[in-house]
């Protein structure tokens, strides 16, 4: 049997079956919750940009625009905004944009979103005018009204229809209602094999051109399959035969032989658009609610050996970056690195001594299915152990450890204490939006990290106007996070994404969009 007939077979059709102007893509992980509000999976992500729109929306070089919204205007003290929405804009049922849908939708995701929730601390409410405008009042000043509304990581604040955004924030929404580029065949959706997307011929594109996630969302395929390939070899195999058009995650075992075919053209994301590994703690339960251990596992992360594991180009990942807002990113620091510079093993073992660790089993969730996070949690497991912990590592899929995760049950009950993690920059510029800064003594992001001498730095940098003292007070919430070990991170780097060479117009924004991209010639 032929190879790319084998390849047809496992992804349900080669190219003389596949759908005209159909775009094939894979992702790192399968699509199975359809609610970007109750997670930060990318691949969640990807499909809510499919699917929703967002009112302001950053572009290329970090400037915030209007997205669905035609404008907005705030008052002289800042403590009354305004916003109105683009005339025209329709849900996929047929049914018009409101401003009641985008107060509902700003509510439910406030609640949940680590820097939406400080807004609304800081605002008596929104209130709508009429079908097109709403206001925001605030009790306080905030300077990050716009960043929130337009922030492109997770959790972002997208748009939907008020009968959907009145869903508890703790039960997912099931039913894809958005205004986005694309609509989701919910019917043609099979876990394991693919989920289907389609232009929205109703969809109103805004007249600039695409820049980053701003300007005109033109959708230039009729169709997007999201195809479920597991094995990495099959994935560059069915790019290579081009039986599909697009990997988000180029394995790295295969990325220099990617890179000399001249079909196909490998994307190398700039600095902020890049991945920041990490390891998230669970504060809740032994051995990590104490801060000492914690700075022993600190001492045990050697960037350069983790990322190394990797295999990427040297042009592809950092020997060293502890800045938590990403190195290169706009509140990029070096504050309460110095202990940082040189760790090692010696010092992790003698910081666990000195710490009273008694040997206590730590479990480790191993997601094995993930090409970034395998690599990296095999030399953590390794260095971890070399430490002197004892290591109870559960290996299995990402999408069952994330489960895992949310439970603050005891470790030896279902519980969790270690969980390697990735973010993509865009998730982390702001401290405001950090995971380990915007969470901090709050209920919702798993690990429950609770650092209460950095909430004063974390409310005075939302009410703070001028830039070089937000850039002050960023050094000093980064200095909390390091010394008290609050996240580990185990370094930054590239995940290229690869395509046929024959896509063309890729908007390179750090994680897949499927607008602007055509087939070359059509």
């Amino acid at each position: 049997m032929r190879f790319s007939l084998l390849l047809a077979m496992l992804i349900g059709a080669g190219p003389a079956l596949a759908q005209p102007n159909t775009l094939r893509a894979v992702l790192n992980l399968e699509l199975q919750v359809l609610d970007p509000i109750v997670t930060n999976s990318n691949v969640t992500r990807a499909f809510a940009y499919n699917v929703f729109d967002t009112l302001i929306a950053m572009d290329s070089a970090g400037e915030y625009r209007p997205q669905m919204l035609e404008g907005w205007q705030a008052s002289e003290d800042r403590l009354t905004w305004t916003f109105t929405l683009r005339p025209g804009l329709l849900w996929h049922d047929g049914q018009p944009v409101t401003a009641e849908d985008c107060v509902a939708s700003l509510n439910r995701w406030g609640k949940r979103d680590g820097l939406g929730s400080r807004m609304m601390a800081a605002a008596k409410g929104f209130r709508v005018v009429d079908a097109r405008t709403f206001v925001l009042e605030l009790r306080e000043p905030f300077s990050q009204v716009i960043e929130a509304m337009g922030k492109p990581g997770a959790i972002i604040p997208f748009m939907m229809p008020a009968r959907l955004a009145a869903q508890e924030v703790t039960k997912p929404v099931t039913e894809p209602v958005g205004s986005g580029p694309f609509t989701f065949d919910k019917a043609e959706w099979r876990i394991g094999d693919r989920a289907v997307f389609r232009r929205n011929p109703a969809y109103r594109p805004r007249a600039e051109p695409a820049d980053g996630l701003a300007g005109g969302k033109v959708a230039k395929f009729d169709r997007v399959d999201f195809v479920s390939l597991p094995d990495p070899a099959t994935r560059v195999a069915a790019l290579r035969a081009g039986e599909v058009d697009y990997l988000e995650f180029v394995p790295t075992d295969y990325l220099a032989l990617l890179r000399r075919d001249r079909n196909i053209a490998v994307v190398n994301p700039r600095p902020i658009a890049q991945i920041m590994g990490a390891i998230g703690i669970n504060h809740l339960h032994p051995p990590f609610n104490n801060p000492g251990i914690r700075r022993a596992l600190q001492q045990a992360m050697d960037q350069s050996e983790i990322l190394a594991g990797l295999g990427l180009p040297q042009d592809m990942w950092l020997r060293w970056c502890q800045s938590i807002f990403m190195c290169g990113g706009p509140y990029a620091n070096t504050a309460g690195t110095e202990p940082l510079r040189s760790p090692s093993i010696e010092k992790a073992r003698q910081l666990l001594k000195d710490a009273g660790y008694a040997n206590e089993p730590v479990v480790f969730l191993h997601s094995t299915d993930s090409t970034t996070i395998n690599p990296m949690a095999m030399v953590i497991i390794d260095r971890l152990r070399r430490a002197g912990f004892n290591l109870d590592v559960i290996a299995s899929d990402y999408s069952s450890q994330a489960q895992r995760r949310l439970s603050r049950e005891p470790p030896g009950k279902g519980g969790w204490n270690l969980m390697p993690v990735v973010f993509t920059g865009f998730d982390i510029l702001n401290p405001l939006g950090h995971y380990a800064v915007a969470y901090n003594c709050g209920p919702y992001y798993p690990g429950w990290p609770c650092e209460p001498a950095m909430d004063p730095l974390i409310k005075q940098f939302g009410l703070e106007p001028d830039a070089a003292k937000r850039q002050a007070l960023a050094a000093d919430i980064q200095r909390h996070v390091h010394d008290s070990a609050l996240m580990i991170f185990t370094g930054q780097f590239s995940v290229p994404a690869a395509h046929r060479a024959d896509v063309v117009d890729v908007l390179a924004v750090g994680y897949p969009v499927f607008w602007n991209m055509r087939r070359k010639g059509e």
